[in-house]
């Protein structure tokens, strides 16, 4: 084995993104999610940050720090396969290293302003690099084992009354917001899968999308050609008895919910 490097974190990186679940995959279906990246003080890093501006894009690299251990093959998203984790953009790897293009809005003092973050908020940032179209985009470059499931044209997203109803509900009386991270996951596509936690409804009738402890009802519009996805309702993840169970904290938004009484 090669001796260890040390690396240090320049900063972290804010967003609104608390955990892993609520994260996107990639910043494409992110980008107007603004972030703030605030580097460490002491270190003349508001020189280092001269001409940045000039810049409309910026990588960022920065450390999976809430990932332990490695797995040489992992099931992306996108994937009904296994594939090894070099080619992939798996955060389990055997250095964590992450990278992400953003947008640059604007940079004040040590702090810069970007959108497009996929990264959980209180990432470590490791590096900042402008975004060089001449050097960096390679358009007909090949796309591997993703070339016959090129994410670009993503599926629209239509909401029952139903589902409308009771996802305005959660935002307004519980400011829970299942709207973003449920159209951003189902405009990759309906098809089961593990990794975005979709599977087939419980009963019979479509599939269903888990966002953290909510159930999202769905089903694909039949048709050749047809990209479209219809949200039907949304179901708490908790059963009845749990509900029912006042030593269970911190579900009151659930126990509401499962009271209410919902149009369709």
């Amino acid at each position: 084995m090669r001796d260890a490097l040390t690396v240090r974190p320049i900063g972290v990186i804010h967003t609104p993104f608390a955990d892993r679940v609520s994260a996107p995959r990639q910043t494409y279906v992110a980008r107007d999610v603004p972030g703030t990246i605030v580097l460490d003080p002491g270190h003349d890093f508001e020189h280092a940050l001269s001409d940045l501006e000039g810049w409309e894009y910026l990588w960022v690299l920065y450390w999976f720090h809430l990932n332990e251990g490695w797995r040489p093959k992992v099931l992306p998203p996108r994937s009904k396969v296994r594939r090894g984790v070099f080619a992939t953009r798996s955060p389990h790897r055997p250095n964590p290293v992450g990278m992400s293009v953003v947008k640059l809005v604007k940079v004040e003092g040590l702090t810069v302003h970007v959108l497009g973050v996929d990264m959980v908020d209180g990432t470590p940032v490791l590096d900042l690099k402008p975004y060089v179209a001449v050097a960096d985009a390679i358009p007909d470059a090949r796309a591997g084992w993703l070339a016959s499931n090129d994410p670009i044209a993503p599926y629209e997203v239509v909401w029952s009354v139903r589902a409308k109803e009771q996802a305005s509900w959660l935002t307004r009386e519980h400011s829970i917001d299942l709207v973003t991270p449920v159209e951003r996951t189902l405009a990759l596509g309906p098809e089961p899968h593990p990794y975005r936690r979709i599977r087939k409804a419980r009963d019979g009738v479509g599939a269903e999308l888990a966002v953290k402890d909510w159930r999202v009802r769905f089903e694909a519009d039949a048709g050749e050609g047809t990209r479209r996805v219809r949200v039907l309702d949304i179901e708490t993840g908790y059963r009845d008895r749990q509900l029912a169970d006042p030593k269970l904290e911190g579900i009151e938004a659930h126990k509401a919910f499962s009271v209410m009484r919902w149009e369709g």
